[in-house]
């Protein structure tokens, strides 16, 4: 007898990185599945509800066009440059912090600011990062989560090859992470990222020199790799 193959389980912070969204988004989804049809859960880790990764999926790519797949951004000259809050009303969220959320809590997720001036005094600095319109609009038109809206469906992009064996003090950002833990996307890693599930990244070594993203040390992640699996989901 062929046995049944278990189906993947996501939670409401995986699912939101993949769809563009938040996971307080997933979780009123959710609440009102009575009237939109989500679907039920499919089983529980520790507290967080976690769903068929496969029925959210057609589900997103089967609703009604969501207000976010409606939005015409306003005309704007594409070389303009927008702060994260501007960036955030231009894509039609309509919180303002979006943007800021996107870039810190899922790395890869939004592209990187096309300019990032330092500001402030010596005492008290800080950045401000800023991306062309059309930057903004490019990303509109491939972002994750946009289902059978967004058109033909675009490969993954490849993962460099990282070597374990390298200098382990040389700073690595998400993309080499994904690699040395042994993820299979940058959706996943910040996934996992977010939850909790790996301690030992939750403090970065640096910050690129553009945008503000976070690196670690080759050591900080190849010891956060060999931790038991437990505190390391996949």
């Amino acid at each position: 007898m062929t046995s049944r193959r278990e189906p993947r389980l996501a939670d409401a912070a995986e699912i939101a990185a993949e769809q563009g969204l938040t996971p307080a988004r997933i979780s009123g989804l959710y609440k009102d599945r009575a009237e939109n049809g989500f679907p039920e859960v499919a089983g529980m880790r520790g507290r967080a509800r976690l769903w068929d990764h496969a029925e959210v999926t057609e589900w997103f790519a089967n609703r009604p066009p969501a207000r976010l797949r409606e939005h015409t951004p306003p005309a704007r000259d594409p070389q303009d440059l927008l702060n994260a809050a501007e960036a955030s009303r231009f894509l039609g969220y309509k919180n303002p912090n979006q943007v800021t959320t996107f870039v810190r809590d899922h790395p890869g997720y939004f592209p990187d600011p096309d300019v990032v001036e330092e500001l402030g005094t010596a005492e008290n600095r800080y950045r401000r990062q800023l991306w062309r319109v059309q930057t903004l609009l490019d990303w509109m038109a491939t972002r994750p989560g946009r289902g059978k809206h967004a058109g033909a469906k675009r490969s993954a992009p490849a993962l460099p090859d990282v070597p374990v064996d390298g200098d382990p003090d040389e700073l690595l950002g998400a993309t080499e992470a994904v690699v040395l833990l042994g993820f299979k996307s940058l959706n996943s890693f910040s996934s996992s990222l977010s939850q909790g599930n790996l301690p030992l990244l939750e403090t970065s070594d640096a910050l690129s020199e553009k945008g503000g993203r976070r690196r670690w040390t080759r050591r900080r992640i190849l010891e956060q790799a060999a931790q038991p699996r437990g505190r390391n989901r996949r």
